[in-house]
Formats: C-alpha cells, structure tokens, sequence
C-alpha cells in the first residue's frame, strides 16, 4: 500500500463481522451479569468465603469484559498491519483529547485490581459519603450507601483522593455508637449497662476485643460525659442492626435505672437574667 494512500475506513470494517461482534458484546453482558450473580450467590450461602468470592468476582468480570472487547474487535475489523497502525493511532488520538479520564478511569480500575486499597464488600468512606463497595467496574466504582442510594464514582478519584475502609476486605467490623448521660450521673453504673448490652446483642462479634470508654465532653450545649462502645459486628451487613440494637438496650437499661440525659450549659444563668 502506497504510504501517500489515505487509509479506506471502509475497508477496514468488516460489516458482517459488526454483526457479530455486537452479539458477543450480548453474550458477554450476559455472561458477566450470570457469573456476578453465582458468585453472589454463593458469597451468600457461604458466607466465611464471601470476600475472597467477591474478590474473585472483580477480576472475572474484568477479564470476561477484556477478551469480549477483544473478540468483537477481532471479528469486526480487518485487523491488516496498516489497519492496526491506522487505528492505533486514531485511538492514540482519541485518548488523548476526548477520552483521557475514561482512559485514566479504565487504568486506574486496574490500579485497584491490583493494589486493593479496597474490595466489593468493604464499607468505606469516601468524599464524605458512607457506604458499601458494590462494584468495581472498568470506568467505576459503585458504592450503596446505608439509605440505599447508589453513588457511581469515576475510578481515577480514588488515585488522588484519600478513601478510609471500615474492614478491608473482613466480614467483620468495628462499630462505635455513642451514648450521653449528665454530668451529675453515676459513669460507673452507665459503662456497666453498656457493657451488658454489647454482650448480649446477637449481632456483637466477642471473639474480638471490645471496650466502652468513658470521658466528659461539651454535646450540644451540654455538660455530658460520653459513654463510648467500641465493638465488632459479626458481618457488615448488620452494622445499622447492632447500632440499632444496642441503642435499644441501653436506653431502656438507662430508663429502669433512672440514669439521666445531660443538662444544658449555664442553665441556672438562663434562669437568673
């Protein structure tokens, strides 16, 4: 081919092939959408195995997605070497200027695929929002948060941006809940009844070290020391239920031993003016 030529673009399609490149994209989507839904599957059923399972399932989509690209574009273009250089360089172009953050995106999936800073499953923070990882796409991370919203993030925010995971890739978790009593209260009786909610709560992992602290503090306008529980949730899919859970004990522990809720700072000066 005379390198003064221009490259027919048409030739190098091959429109038939269009066909059925587009049905192995079909069977691809399908393929991938199956084989995330087995593994969930079985990450429910087994559930000691779920992180390693959703780690294998990140990578499986990835790959499944990979060669399905590849097969489609096989299938579709007439791959001669003046082809190949053509659309290399086109895609060299277009990565350049128009696709440079989905390119940046696509990289920076695999960047986590390898690094791990964090797994499906783990719950993170991440630019102020709270959730769990449900997805790690080629473009995207989805992440659903505990009101059930979906939040999709482009990859390439988590190479510049700092992201905090609750457990890395761990079926359990710590979780804090605090709670506020008076100044004038008894901390002693307070910490105990904490105490006996954390051990009796059937969401509570014990076989972790687990502590309530105790230390004053101003909240709200008020003179309040703060009891603090500190324990592991037995999986993270009961986080908002141990919270919940031993909020319910202590606060009714609280009412039946007459431990009461702070006063407000410089009440009796309200009182006096």
């Amino acid at each position: 081919m005379d390198p003064a030529t221009p490259l027919d673009i048409s030739a190098a399609i091959l429109f038939p092939g269009v066909l059925y490149g587009l049905a192995v994209l079909g069977l691809t989507w399908f393929g991938s959408g199956a084989l995330t839904r087995a593994l969930v599957g079985l990450g429910n059923r087994f559930t000691d195995k779920r992180p390693l399972l959703n780690q294998v399932m990140t990578v499986a989509r990835f790959t499944v997605w990979s060669i399905g690209f590849a097969i489609a574009a096989a299938l579709s273009l007439n791959l001669s070497k003046e082809v190949i250089i053509a659309v290399t360089g086109t895609a060299a172009v277009a990565v350049g200027f128009a696709l440079k953050d989905l390119a940046a995106s696509v990289i920076a999936g695999v960047t986590i695929i390898v690094d791990r800073p964090f797994q499906v499953g783990d719950r993170v923070t991440f630019g102020g929002i709270y959730g769990e990882i449900s997805a790690i796409g080629l473009r995207s991370v989805r992440l659903v948060t505990l009101d059930d919203n979906v939040v999709t993030i482009p990859n390439n925010k988590f190479l510049t941006d700092v992201v905090a995971s609750g457990n890395w890739g761990a079926l359990d978790m710590l979780v804090q809940t605090d709670f506020f009593i008076g100044a004038d209260q008894d901390p002693a009786l307070a910490k105990r009844l904490v105490s006996e909610a954390i051990t009796s709560s059937r969401y509570a992992f014990l076989k972790k070290p687990w502590t309530v602290l105790v230390n004053q503090v101003i909240h709200d306008g008020y003179f309040a020391v703060r009891v603090r529980a500190k324990v592991y949730v037995l999986d993270v899919q009961y986080e908002t239920e141990l919270s919940t859970d031993i909020t319910e004990r202590v606060l009714q522990a609280f009412a039946e031993h007459g431990v009461r809720a702070p006063t407000r700072v410089f009440q009796h000066r309200d009182h006096a003016a």
